[in-house]
């Protein structure tokens, strides 16, 4: 099953007064590229953070997000510290005095210090001891992420196998076209000839049938029809490939039958086969920027 690189996932816990919120982002990427950012008490475990995520997924540019904050909707004891609030009035009167300023030291002045306050602030200091949370939602996160991915990369398939529908369904009309080739070919090439050589002055018959013989081999797309069909073949099936490199596979396929199409243009002088051919290059480069954004 064919893996988007694009998605979303997110999980979030309220345990012991903490809310904590992790997010994971996802957009396609060549290789895998991991950024992670944690609180600056969680520092120490991103390394363990990058790991859980590399498990998972093997391309595309991942960042994770993880916050920690007091939650708001629980109630929080709050005691004033005298000891702050002594120290920061008298180096404010200091600060008064020393500038020569004759203005009361007033209520707000002090607000200004959030550190006068004993509340839930605290808590932050020592969140350290939630890691194994933290991770239960880091990987719950993942998992949500994996989940959406794999989503988006069903939608991703249905539309594949509905183009690679229609360029076989226009392939077996080119096979129909291409038997006619030759005599089309053949046909031009000998009024050609008796143009040239009007009725009067001979020629060689048999000169003119090897030449034919020449064309046609130059004329001749069998080769490349067989071989895009098996291209499609493998294309189809590597869809419902869960291995993973599923991305690089199909893009190696894309440029082959890209490589047939091309060839059939340039040995085709039918302008109605070369018709067709544009028809499927335009539904291979639809392909191809879809593929972009597979694992």
């Amino acid at each position: 099953m064919l893996e988007s690189m694009t998605g979303y996932g997110s999980a979030e816990a309220v345990k012991d007064g903490l809310k904590t919120l992790v997010e994971l982002r996802s957009v396609n990427n060549r290789f895998a590229e991991i950024s992670v950012k944690l609180p600056r008490q969680l520092l120490t475990y991103e390394l363990e953070v990058r790991e859980l995520i590399r498990e998972r997924f093997q391309r595309g540019k991942i960042s994770a997000y993880v916050q920690i904050q007091v939650d708001e909707e629980r109630s929080i004891s709050a005691n004033i510290n005298v000891q702050k609030v002594k120290a920061y009035k008298e180096l404010l009167e200091d600060l008064i005095r020393e500038a020569g300023l004759d203005a009361p030291l007033q209520l707000e002045h002090l607000l200004r210090f959030p550190e006068i306050f004993d509340n839930g602030a605290t808590t932050l200091e020592s969140v350290a001891h939630c890691w194994p949370d933290v991770k239960v939602l880091v990987k719950e996160a993942i998992g949500r992420l994996k989940v959406m991915r794999c989503r988006e990369g069903k939608e991703l398939s249905i539309d594949f196998r509905r183009r690679m529908a229609e360029i076989e369904s226009t392939l077996r009309l080119i096979t129909t076209l291409a038997a006619d080739n030759f005599q089309i070919v053949r046909k031009r090439l000998t009024e050609k000839v008796e143009a040239v050589a009007g009725k009067d002055l001979a020629y060689s018959r048999d000169r003119l049938e090897m030449e034919l013989v020449f064309a046609a081999d130059k004329l001749d797309i069998t080769e490349e029809l067989t071989r895009f069909a098996s291209h499609n073949k493998f294309f189809l099936e590597e869809l419902d490939n869960d291995e993973s490199g599923t991305g690089r596979k199909l893009n190696f396929l894309l440029q082959e039958q890209l490589r047939e199409a091309n060839t059939i243009a340039s040995k085709s002088q039918s302008a109605e086969i070369s018709q067709k051919i544009v028809l499927i290059k335009e539904e291979l480069e639809k392909i191809r920027e879809q593929l972009q954004n597979i694992e």
